[in-house]
């Protein structure tokens, strides 16, 4: 094969095949892939969740991930806020004439560890080639399908007064590793992206409690944006403490240098869950002591006041209003 993609890999001739039989399919195959068949088919009962979503970041290797690693964490990330416990994913590329072969490979041998790691597997999908200059090198499509347990019901309106906001780590890191590797910046303190599944950590909470009420994670928009979701979908206030939100020295820097706001910045390995107060101690145990939830804490709570709003204690003794991000913070980050 030649050493980048060509037009012709996207023809459906020979080299198609062969960029399906060599490149793609071997480090993700399973017996519902291997059938090579226009649609996987397989056996469910009970309640699902499904979800799709698309990556297009640039650039689409970054410290600590890639778009590979990125597009099954999303996925995998969007079921298990449903409670859901993800088990297939699709996998569709839009890949750009010139794509380095061995760049390829590498972000195909990302999404075999990230689903070997998140216990999911890719059974279905689908290959472009579009002209130079078309597209960044590589645009992902994927879509999931997990199955929920009967009676749990979590849901960005289900928060209720009194419930405690707990948040599972440090935010802003992805957004700030993919915005200091697209402009070549260098920090004292490196960041590097947070892009993990959270499903294990979900399951984990879920064990510890069935009293959680909302769970996101939340990308685009940051902490800013899902806590205001959480107040508009409810019809509740939120007062969250500044002090208390979680923040690598690294983040922090660098958004006191650049002008930029933490709480908007996008996150791709944190989630934020609304608990009953009666469980939250019992929750944020149960996180502490999974991998990717150990800097976890309570922020703030649910509130009856200030309804559809998301207000903030600083440090300093003030308030403030935390509103939903206007325009575009960083471009190209999912």
């Amino acid at each position: 094969m030649n050493d980048r993609i060509l037009l012709a890999h996207g023809s459906g001739s020979k080299l198609s095949h062969d960029l399906l039989e060599k490149i793609l399919v071997p480090p993700i195959s399973n017996p519902l892939l291997a059938r090579m068949d226009d649609a996987a088919v397989f056996e469910l009962a009970g309640k699902l969740a499904f979800t799709t979503d698309s990556y297009v970041v640039n650039p689409i290797f970054f410290p600590g991930g890639d778009i590979g690693r990125l597009a099954v964490c999303g996925t995998v990330n969007d079921l298990s806020m449903s409670g859901a416990e993800p088990l297939y994913i699709s996998l569709a590329l839009i890949i750009e004439e010139g794509l380095e072969i061995a760049e390829l490979l590498r972000i195909i041998q990302s999404v075999k560890d990230t689903c070997e790691e998140a216990g999911v597997q890719v059974i279905t999908g689908d290959t472009k080639v579009v002209n130079r200059g078309k597209a960044d090198k590589l645009f992902i499509n994927t879509a999931g399908i997990g199955s929920i347990h009967r009676g749990l019901d979590i849901s960005g309106s289900n928060a209720r007064v009194g419930d405690k906001i707990i948040l599972s780590g440090g935010i802003g890191e992805h957004g700030i590793a993919v915005m200091s590797q697209r402009e070549g910046l260098q920090f004292s303190v490196p960041v590097q992206s947070d892009c993990a599944p959270l499903n294990k950590l979900v399951a984990d909470m879920l064990r510890a409690s069935k009293k959680i009420n909302c769970l996101r994670d939340p990308t685009r928009g940051g902490l800013a944006a899902t806590l205001s979701e959480f107040a508009r979908q409810s019809d509740v206030g939120i007062i969250i403490e500044e002090e208390k939100i979680p923040l690598h020295d690294g983040v922090r820097g660098a958004c006191e240098l650049l002008g930029l706001d933490p709480l908007y910045i996008a996150n791709e390995g944190k989630l934020v869950a609304v608990v009953s107060p009666d469980d939250a101690d019992r929750v944020l145990k149960a996180m502490k002591r999974n991998k990717y939830a150990g800097a976890a804490a309570v922020i703030g709570e649910v509130t009856a006041g200030h309804r559809g709003r998301v207000v903030m204690k600083t440090k300093i003794g003030a308030s403030r209003i935390v509103d939903m991000p206007t325009g575009e913070i960083l471009p190209r980050i999912c």
